[in-house]
Order: structure tokens, then sequence, then C-alpha cells
């Protein structure tokens, strides 16, 4: 069964359950992947730098800034370039601000926590780019969406790859995710 139709069937407990328990399983995968990819669980706190300006500038702005193209393009392309089968919608139309804000959250570090922190300093930042895209699989028949999520993973990629901040790429995927499920709840 489809992932969109699977989604609509489900309460909002069951959505909010499978939403959290899929982050859940990536934060597991993560904590998997370190202890085979790194020498000690300290090197995890060499991923990350304490630098506010760093983190607002680099992930805050770019996160701004990605949103408004993403609106910009939702506005001069076609509806049906951007219908991932009515999930982002089922996901965020009727849940609480608080909600939106707790769940974009973990979906950022536990993303973030695996995507950067264990697979592009494993790998390098193509493969963890490519991967990431991959796994937004509701987006690989979508030409548009693909080609936005590759380019936000690629620019995540390469802002963690240039700051070497793993709090940079995390505030600017949480800015993007949060903004873009407000839109979804307040539109009309």
């Amino acid at each position: 069964m489809k992932q969109h139709v699977l989604i609509k069937q489900m309460s909002k407990r069951e959505l909010r359950f499978q939403l959290f328990f899929s982050q859940g399983f990536i934060l597991l995968l993560t904590i998997i992947l370190s202890f085979l990819f790194f020498d000690s669980f300290f090197e995890w706190f060499l991923l990350f730098e304490w630098d506010i300006s760093e983190i607002l500038i680099y992930g805050g702005l770019s996160g701004v800034l990605i949103v408004v193209i993403e609106l910009v393009l939702i506005r001069i392309t076609p509806k049906r370039y951007w219908d991932d089968g009515g999930i982002n919608e089922a996901v965020f139309r009727d849940q609480p601000i608080s909600f939106i804000f707790v769940f974009t959250f973990v979906v950022a570090i536990c993303e973030e926590l695996l995507f950067r922190g264990v697979i592009q300093t494993t790998f390098g930042y193509i493969v963890a780019s490519i991967i990431f895209a991959v796994v937004h699989v509701r987006y690989l028949k979508k030409p548009l969406l693909l080609f936005i999520v590759l380019f936000i993973s690629f620019y995540l990629g390469w802002l963690y790859q240039y700051t070497g901040n793993l709090f940079v790429p995390i505030i600017m995927h949480f800015f993007v995710d949060f903004i873009l499920g407000l839109v979804i709840r307040l539109k009309k």
C-alpha cells in the first residue's frame, strides 16, 4: 500500500507515533553506525561547536533563504509539481504549533546526526547527500521536489563541510521544516 494512503488512514495519535518511531529508528541507526565508524564516543563532541553567530548566520539565514525560495517556487509553479500525495498536509495540517516545533526539531537532529554526522563524516558529502535524497522516497517521482531535496541535501552537506559544525545544518534543517510546517498548518 502506498505511503500517502497509509498515512490518511491513521488517527492523529497513530500518525504521531509513527513519525516519532521513524526518527527513533534513525537515531538508533546513527548510534549503531557511530560505534562502527568512530573510535570513541567523544569523537561526537568534535562535530559540534557553540559558535552562535556561525549557527545563526549560516544555519538560520540559510534556512530562511531556502524557505523564501520554496515559497516563491510554490507560487509560480503548478500545484501538481508539489503534490507529495498529501503527506506533508497530513503531517502538519491539524497539528498544534508546539507539536510542529518539537517534531521538526527532532527530525533535524536525528537526520543530521545520521547524514552529516556519521555518513558524511565517514563517506563524504556526495554520498551523504544522495542517500539523504533517496531516503525521501516520496519525492523521487516528482522532478521539482527531487531537485529541491537534492539541492537542500547538497547545501546542508556543503554547510557542514564549510563550517565543520554540526549545529549549522541542524539549525538550517529545523528552520526549513518548521517554517514550511507552519505554512501548511496556517494555510487556509
